[in-house]
């Protein structure tokens, strides 16, 4: 059977244009900049001309891979690694520099918010000109209408321009017109992280259908659960080339090994991290520590770690909860919070959330650092890969009893146990 998806020694090469000196400046940019020239004229015995330059910036380069048909492929990345350039290349919004794509079937993508979509066009009037531009009849979309609406669940809002929506709705309503429209190939990007947690589950169920379908599926996303559990194969990019590509779990544990994905074992949010605060509260550390409360790098399994976060209350009245969702091997492992919790005046506060030794298995793990309220539900910071830690083994430990290789699970616990004759153990 012919790979629905072939792409060989793909390469897709950017000019960057870099200025010398700004073409317009205030009259105070003018006269620091004249300064600054005559003071390298006077210091300098070769005084050099700044000019401007050009530089090749390579997004992707000699990307090779296959996909089969009803394969879900997965592609993860740092940012910057190529992701989106490939996929606009793949849906053929880019052109490639270099290499050769081969696709088979209708290709449906959903890269950015509202892609394809006109501001002053009502909902209704977009999705059908969405499904034109993606070659589907008349009869074709009004088939498939009704489905596409109550999927986006924008009924009220059918009749409204789409420029009056907001994010959420309107990545609603892209992915459900790329969805539904019975495309061959669906190539998604990460806006799914724009909509809510109960329509991010409805979107995976449906990326699920179509591929049960039998229709193929790439998708991007930073989300690692989501590429474990979603997709069959996962390609990892880094600097514009494939640094591995194989099974999702083995792929996306090269990816925290290599130390492409948060900050380690402490972390500190800038103003560009994004969902670290809200009007409630502000996350301002993350750490790893000891049972002194030292930081670390790493810990052993015989070893009682902490998970330590540092956070502002911005409002008097509020009862936030601290919460860590810890991820190992591409899924959840547990989420632990504070059996109580109580109104907290506005301060700063510091959570220790403690996990005991031997506990946790050999291999790395990722701490996603939240705080929520309760009734209702509102997540005032989530930070899913806020830390990453290594948990390391000593094969000479004697519970291994010589065994060397690896021991699988995410948890390794010393639980009790008896080993008697059964008659003794009956008697006891």
């Amino acid at each position: 059977m012919p790979h629905a998806i072939t792409v060989t020694g793909l390469s897709k090469r950017y000019r960057l244009h870099h200025v010398g000196r700004p073409r317009y400046r205030s009259i105070r940019e003018d006269v620091s900049f004249g300064v600054e020239a005559l003071l390298k004229r006077l210091l300098s015995t070769h005084p050099q001309r700044e000019r401007d330059s050009d530089e090749e910036f390579w997004a992707l380069k000699d990307v090779s891979f296959t996909v089969a048909p009803g394969e879900r492929l997965g592609v993860i990345g740092r940012n910057g690694a190529g992701k989106s350039t490939l996929l606009k290349v793949l849906s053929r919004i880019t052109e490639p520099t270099d290499g050769r794509i081969e696709l088979r079937g209708r290709v449906s993508s959903l890269l950015e918010v509202g892609t394809g979509f006109h501001p002053e066009l009502t909902g209704r009037e977009n999705i059908f000109l969405n499904g034109a531009i993606l070659g589907m009849t008349t009869r074709e979309i009004r088939r498939k209408f009704d489905e596409i609406v109550a999927f986006a669940e924008i009924e009220r809002f059918l009749d409204t321009p789409v420029k009056r929506y907001s994010s959420g709705m309107y990545v609603r309503l892209a992915f459900s017109v790329a969805a539904h429209l019975e495309p061959d190939i669906l190539i998604v990007d990460e806006v799914l992280a724009v909509g809510d947690a109960q329509f991010q589950r409805k979107c995976l169920g449906k990326m699920e259908e179509v591929n049960r379908e039998g229709r193929t599926v790439i998708f991007v996303s930073h989300n690692m659960t989501t590429i474990t559990s979603l997709c069959t194969r996962c390609l990892l990019l880094n600097q514009g080339r494939i640094q591995s590509i194989g099974a999702p779990t083995e792929v996306t544990a090269n990816y925290y090994r290599s130390g492409f994905s948060g900050s380690g074992t402490d972390f500190t949010p800038t103003e560009h991290t994004a969902r670290s605060r809200d009007d409630v509260a502000i996350l301002r550390r993350a750490r790893l520590v000891d049972s002194n409360r030292e930081p670390i790098d790493y810990a052993r399994i015989d070893q009682k770690l902490g998970v330590e976060m540092y956070y502002d209350i911005l409002q008097n009245g509020c009862r936030p909860i601290p919460n860590i969702h810890v991820f190992a091997q591409g899924q959840y492992a547990f989420i632990s919070s504070p059996s109580e919790a109580g109104p907290m005046p506005k301060g700063s506060y510091v959570s220790v959330m403690w996990i005991p030794a031997n506990f946790l298995n050999e291999g790395v793990y990722v701490a996603g650092i939240a705080l929520s309220s309760m009734n209702p539900v509102r997540v005032h910071f989530y930070v899913p890969d806020g830390i990453i830690f290594n948990v390391v083994d000593d094969i000479t430990d004697p519970a291994r009893h010589d065994y060397t290789q690896p021991i699988p699970g995410i948890i390794r616990p010393r639980l009790e146990w008896i080993t008697a004759p059964h008659q003794a153990l009956e008697h006891a």
